[in-house]
């Protein structure tokens, strides 16, 4: 089955001319009228509170990257899964599998690394271990039960 690439770069100039005039069009017709009501920022339907700008817990970030690490596992592992059945008559099964499961493998690992470094929990004692602080019932021991005043 010939490919021609010639249709593809048809295809590219053809949406890049249609969303050129899409946007040249919008700007030459649309409304400008500048309000300060239109210029604040929208948050769902209710007047801001507050700065925009502000931290977020870093855990909320490491639970987004590790649901995008396992999703991106399934939408990789699906299409294989799907056409083993043909790879197996074919003769290359084996490949298949031993490669579907080498990529879980090592994701499995990651999750374990992960996991074992206690990235996955929520709650994190920031005091770090009792051999570290001292005794829990004394709030001013520092390092190994030692005051601190």
């Amino acid at each position: 089955m010939r490919f021609d690439f010639s249709v593809v770069l048809i295809y590219i100039a053809f949406s890049a001319a249609i969303v050129g005039i899409a946007l040249y069009l919008s700007r030459l017709l649309a409304p400008r009228i500048p309000d300060r009501e239109k210029a604040s920022p929208y948050e769902c339907g209710e007047r801001p509170i507050g700065s925009g700008w502000f931290s977020f817990n870093p855990r909320f970030y490491l639970m987004a990257l590790v649901f995008i690490v396992f999703d991106v596992e399934i939408a990789l592992t699906f299409p294989v899964a799907t056409v083993v059945r043909s790879w197996v008559e074919a003769g290359k099964g084996l490949l298949a599998v031993g490669e579907i499961i080498l990529f879980i493998v090592v994701l499995a690992a990651a999750l374990a690394y992960v996991w074992g470094r206690g990235d996955l929990d929520w709650v994190r004692d920031i005091r770090g271990t009792l051999a570290e602080t001292g005794s829990p019932d004394d709030p001013c021991a520092g390092p190994r039960g030692e005051g601190s005043a």
